[in-house]
C-alpha cells in the first residue's frame, strides 16, 4: 500500500518494527520502532518517559517525510 500511495505523488513514511520487511516490499522511507507488541512505545517505561520515545519516532518520521529520496532510506531514530 505504501508504494501505491508513494506512486500517487503523496510522500509516506512507514513506521515499523521489522524494518527488513519493509525495505523487501519496497517503502522509501523507513523509521525503525520500538518492538512488535509495543511499536511506538515500552509499558515498562514511565509516561513521561514513553512520551519522549513516541515524540522521536514522530520528529524522525517528520524529519524523513520531508526528505527527498530517490532510494529505500532507513531513518535512525536518536533516542
Amino acid at each position: 500500500m505504501v508504494k501505491e500511495i508513494e506512486r500517487a505523488g503523496i510522500p509516506v513514511v512507514h513506521i515499523c518494527t521489522v524494518t527488513p520487511i519493509s525495505l523487501t516490499v519496497g517503502a522509501n522511507r523507513i523509521v525503525p520502532a520500538i518492538a512488535i507488541p509495543h511499536p511506538l512505545g515500552n509499558p515498562a517505561l514511565t509516561a513521561e518517559e514513553e512520551k519522549n520515545i513516541r515524540r522521536k519516532i514522530l520528529e524522525t518520521a517528520l524529519q524523513a517525510l520531508s526528505t527527498e529520496v530517490t532510494d529505500q532510506t532507513v531513518f535512525e531514530v536518536k533516542y
